[in-house]
């Protein structure tokens, strides 16, 4: 009995190597062109995102606006894949503001333009009537602002809340132009 042991161990490792040999020849090797559904070479994506720096950097200059038109804003910063970034609540600044902030923030980054340019399109009869239900509910009143690198190239975006629509896109577009 003790001799087939060895035998058994060994079928076994022979298995595994095999099985280990397989998986690494599916595995596609690094310069090898990819099969795309168009039939075309497979071409990278040039992908940019806002650095913690600068949604710091676009909080600050918002703050600073808010502070001249005497309001008490929330400000949220998300990245390039709408995920939040950055936020701040100042003193005293609405409770209820809070998630309108970041929605406005992700609105305006879902669709690389400000949130009131959306609601523009999404009144009755508009091509956009009912927008606002899609995507886990978004805000189409002004406040929410992409945010761009220097090339152009959309990072992220802001959303504030806390006043008139007016002073919130005001503040917004304070942090969004302030990021390089």
């Amino acid at each position: 009995m003790s001799r087939r042991y060895p035998i058994v161990w060994g079928a076994l490792f022979a298995m595994g190597f095999a099985a280990v040999w397989l998986v690494a020849q599916s595995i596609p090797r690094a310069g090898a062109q990819q099969a795309t559904p168009s039939g075309k070479p497979a071409a990278a994506i040039a992908a940019t995102d806002i650095s913690l720096d600068q949604a710091h950097v676009a909080l600050e200059a918002a703050m600073k606006k808010a502070i001249e038109t005497k309001t008490k804003m929330d400000i949220a910063v998300v990245d390039a894949g709408g995920n939040l970034k950055a936020f701040a609540r100042m003193d005293g600044a609405w409770l209820g503001s809070i998630d309108i902030s970041i929605k406005k923030a992700k609105t305006a980054r879902y669709f690389d333009m400000p949130t009131g340019d959306i609601g523009k399109l999404s009144q009755p009869g508009g091509p956009l009537y009912q927008i606002e239900v899609s995507n886990g509910g978004l805000i189409t009143f002004p406040g929410g602002v992409p945010i761009k690198s220097a090339d152009g190239t959309v990072i992220g975006a802001i959303g504030v809340s806390g006043s008139t629509v007016e002073n919130d896109h005001a503040v917004a577009a304070a942090g969004a132009s302030a990021v390089k």
